[in-house]
This record gives structure tokens, sequence and C-alpha cells, in this order.
């Protein structure tokens, strides 16, 4: 079985055991949580040169690591390790995190210093009213008011997103969907 067919058996349940927690990703992001299916989120991340757009886009990339995470160390149950391990994960820096990937050997160096420098934008925003006051460093310093600048970081923004997707993906496939299914009740 793959992702795709446990999605769609998945869609015609209507709950689940609340001991399982997972975040799906196909063509589109499903959610297992709380004993319910439910949308996660688009696969095609949206930017608008706004404060809040750029710290919506972080949060969003903030869940897939801590998902990531989740998944190689207690996989998709959710039991009271899960709860504890999401309690550490909220307290441990982005920077970590990134470390973390690239110890694991799921970042490539470039990656990760890719997203280094686009979490120093979530960083600058967070503490700051104005994206006038945000610069983008991957070569030289844009300010992320300006078109230019705002446009180099959307895109390397999206690239990013696509490559967490698709390592999130990678993880996924380890997950044994035949012993899954009847954990699950489909």
């Amino acid at each position: 079985m793959n992702i795709a067919n446990f999605i769609k058996l998945a869609q015609k349940q209507k709950q689940f055991p609340k001991n399982i927690r997972l975040y799906l990703v196909s063509k589109n992001q499903y959610f297992v949580n709380d004993g319910f299916l439910k949308n996660g989120f688009d696969s095609n991340l949206t930017l608008d040169n706004n404060r809040d757009s750029i710290l919506s886009a972080f949060s969003k990339m903030r869940f897939i690591f801590d998902e990531i995470i989740r998944l190689r160390i207690v996989g998709y149950t959710h039991n009271q390790n899960s709860i504890e391990l999401m309690y550490l994960l909220n307290l441990i820096p982005t920077n970590r995190k990134i470390r973390i990937f690239l110890d694991w050997k799921l970042f490539s160096a470039e990656f990760a210093r890719d997203m280094s420098r686009l979490f120093l934008v979530r960083n600058k925003t967070t503490q700051s009213v104005s994206l006038d006051d945000v610069e983008y460093i991957p070569n030289k310093k844009n300010v992320l008011s300006e078109t230019k600048g705002f446009n180099l970081f959307k895109k390397d923004m999206i690239k990013a997103w696509k490559n967490l997707l698709d390592i999130y993906s990678t993880e996924q496939e380890k997950i044994n969907w035949n012993e899954l299914v009847p954990k699950l009740k489909l």
C-alpha cells in the first residue's frame, strides 16, 4: 500500500483512534489528529508581501519540522511520550532543529545554510513592525519591503517549502501502511 491508497481509505472513515497522530503529505495534505481526518496545509506555499503572511509561512515550516522529528522518534503514535516530545520541541530553537536535520543527514549542508538564512528573516520579522526593517541576505542585502528583495525571498522560500515536503514524504514512506490500517480500523 502507498500513501495515496491509504488516504483514499482514510477519507472513508468517520473517526480514528485518538492514539494515532499523523500528518499525511501527498498531492493534498491531511492530518489525523484527535480522532479525525482534517485538511492539512496547501501543498503550494502562498506568500504575500506582508508581515502576517511571512510569519504564517514560517509557522507552517516549523510545524513540518516538528512532524519530521515526531515521525522519526515516536512514529504515528499519540501517547504521553508524544505529548512530552511536542512540549520539548516547542522549547528547541529552529536553528537547533536545522542542525539536527543536518546531523541526521536529512538536510544537505547547502539546504541547512539556506534554511538558516530564511529563518533569520523570520527572527527579524517577529522583532519588527514593518518589512522596511527586514533584510534577506542570501548573497547581498535585500529589503523585503522592496519588490526585488521580496521576490527573491519568496522564490527561495517556496523552493525550501517544496524541499521540506519532499523530505517529509521520504520519512513518511518508511511507515508500514499495511500495519497501520488495522490500527485505524479501516
